[in-house]
């Protein structure tokens, strides 16, 4: 388009596009500050509409800062980010969005992600990692297999 979106215009492309809704008295209430947060729900259909990442529709923490402290931390914080982005889209999967969640909240998470991968690379052994956490979970001895 050639020039802003009204609020009610947002507001009926919104649910034409995503068949959600949002009010154009909510919308009136971010833009003037009178409503300072956005719900989740709110800033994810936001986010989809306009095809950002939502954390572009939020204020930068406390403390942010723009420049990079080193190359490896900066990787492992984009690894993290990507990780809590996809526990925020298998939210409904409580599973995988946990899974996902401590993967990013751990120290190493690229290194998690490594030897993820170097067991599935391993035939069969996945499984019975699964099988032991199982089974040690359960309070029991592992099954041996033959």
């Amino acid at each position: 388009m050639s020039r802003e979106l009204s609020q009610l215009e947002l507001s009926r492309l919104i649910r034409k596009d995503l068949g959600k809704s949002l009010s154009q008295s909510y919308l009136s209430q971010i833009e003037s500050g009178a409503r300072p947060h956005l719900t989740n729900s709110s800033r994810m259909l936001l986010a989809k509409f306009f095809k950002v990442h939502p954390g572009y529709l939020v204020d930068d923490p406390e403390g942010f800062q723009n420049e990079l402290i080193s190359d490896l931390g900066a990787m492992e914080d984009k690894v993290d980010l990507w990780l809590v982005s996809g526990a925020e889209r298998f939210r409904k999967d409580v599973d995988l969005h946990h899974a996902l969640l401590a993967v990013a909240r751990h120290d190493d998470s690229r290194m998690c992600l490594k030897l993820l991968g170097t067991i599935l690379e391993n035939a069969g052994l996945a499984e019975r990692l699964m099988d032991v956490l199982k089974t040690s979970a359960a309070g029991s001895k592992p099954r041996r297999s033959v």
